[in-house]
């Protein structure tokens, strides 16, 4: 969809009793086409990074039925989107999302952010009870958060 402009005409009355027309401009954002080689590589990555993922989320859904109850993280489906600012998000539905970049990301990295969309089910925040169960999981999750936001693209092709 091309981006276009939106007119919008609001006509009111000023404190002389004359008709004053505004003209509201805005533009209406649109998303951006993926580049050629983004959606190479997604194409090229995506079963890979569906692979691990759904290996790793039995693995942390048994380890969280074992403690907590098991109906609190059941997931629904799971995505792999070519997205570009998000590593993963959790619907209120049960749904998870993950960048296809989760295949390429180190083991532990990858663990920590399926860990942190499965907790998500659970908590459906950041609060304090949320990095509890996080933590339960992956005791060194700060460390691993931090190295996750400072991980540059350019690492992973």
């Amino acid at each position: 969809m091309p981006l276009f402009r939106i007119i919008r005409r609001r006509i009111r009355i000023d404190a002389f009793g004359r008709i004053v027309r505004r003209v509201r401009r805005y533009s209406r954002r649109t998303r951006r086409p993926a580049s050629l080689t983004s959606r190479r590589a997604f194409t090229l990555h995506k079963e890979s990074a569906r692979a691990i993922a759904h290996a790793r989320l039995e693995h942390f859904a048994r380890f969280y039925a074992a403690l907590i109850p098991p109906h609190t993280f059941t997931y629904r489906r799971v995505s792999i989107r070519n997205q570009r600012t998000r590593w993963g998000s959790c619907s209120r539905r049960g749904n998870l999302n993950f960048s296809y970049k989760l295949a390429l990301l180190p083991p532990q990295l990858a663990d920590y952010l399926i860990v942190h969309e499965l907790c998500h089910l659970g908590q459906f925040n950041h609060s304090p009870a949320f990095w509890a169960l996080v933590e339960l999981a992956i005791p060194d999750y700060r460390v691993r958060r931090d190295e996750l936001k400072n991980w540059r693209e350019s690492k992973l092709v």
